[in-house]
Formats: structure tokens, sequence, C-alpha cells
């Protein structure tokens, strides 16, 4: 079989995947809530949630740091109600939007988070959160980049630290 074999049609999802993510770039503020509705309108579920993940990261990505982040946010959680993937993913945003910005913010939430949210928080310059991730984060690897933030000054900490049972 030859994977670069060009005669098979592109299905027809993956084109309207590639025009709703070239929609919602150019979408205005004022009509983007009924863009993404329409999108999620698709009868191609998956590919219509994909595509509005896409959307909302690169949005929140954009947004998050500054006050247009909450009406914005308001108005998208109307809009993804009815799907639980995209809820929460919005609600992450905003629980990586409060640590970022040092806000108030849960550390039950933090934990509950899912890894994708833990993997950015890992990451960030905010030490409650870095050094929570370092020692209860989920995986291997949350904990690992956590304890090596480069951000946060604790990393040394955690390589100074003796082995258990060793002289110290």
């Amino acid at each position: 079989m030859n994977h670069h074999d060009t005669s098979q049609p592109e299905p027809a999802e993956h084109r309207r995947f590639r025009a709703y993510l070239s929609a919602l770039e150019q979408v205005t503020d004022a009509d983007e809530s009924g863009l993404v509705s329409e999108v999620l309108d698709d009868p191609d579920r998956t590919m219509a949630q994909s595509a509005v993940t896409r959307h909302l990261d690169r949005r929140a990505t954009d947004l998050h740091h500054g006050p247009d982040y909450e009406p914005w946010a308001a108005s998208m959680a109307q809009v993804v109600i009815g799907h639980p993937f995209l809820a929460r993913r919005l609600q992450e945003w905003t629980l990586f939007r409060a640590i970022t910005l040092s806000q108030s913010w849960s550390t039950d939430a933090l934990l509950g988070s899912s890894d994708w949210l833990q993997l950015k928080a890992a990451t960030a310059a905010n030490t409650d959160a870095v050094e929570l991730l370092a020692e209860h984060g989920r995986t291997k690897r949350i904990r690992r980049l956590s304890r090596t933030n480069p951000s946060v000054k604790t990393q040394a900490r955690w390589r100074e630290a003796p082995a258990p049972g060793s002289q110290s």
C-alpha cells in the first residue's frame, strides 16, 4: 500500500475540519459563538470537537493573561455546555489563568485536573503549583517536569535531598 497515493479522494470530514479551522481563525468576536455552535452541530462529533478544542486552545492562549479572557470564557461556556470535554477544557484554562496570574485557585482542582493541565502548570512560574505537582503530580513526567522547572528555584532542593537511608 502506497501511503503517498493521491488517487484516493480526501474524506469529506477532513475537508470540513480544515475549513472549520480556517473559519475559526478568521471569525470576529461578535460571530464567534455562532460559528462554534455551527461547528459543534456537524454530524461528525469527534471531528467537530477536535476543531473547537484547537480553537479554544488558540484563543485561550491569546487571551488568558488579559481582561478579555473572562467575558470570552463565559461566552464559550454557554456554547460548549452540552460537550463535557470542551467544558472541562475551558474550566482548566480558567484554572491555568488563575495559576499563572497568581489568583486564588484550589489545590484539589489542580490535582484533579487532566494531565494536559498538569503539564501546562508544571511549566508555569507559580511556585506553589509547581511544588505541588513536583510532589503530587499524576505522572512521573509531570513530577519530573515540575522538579526541573527553570523559572522556580525548587529544583536544587530536589537534586540535593539525600537518598533515604543515606548520611546527610
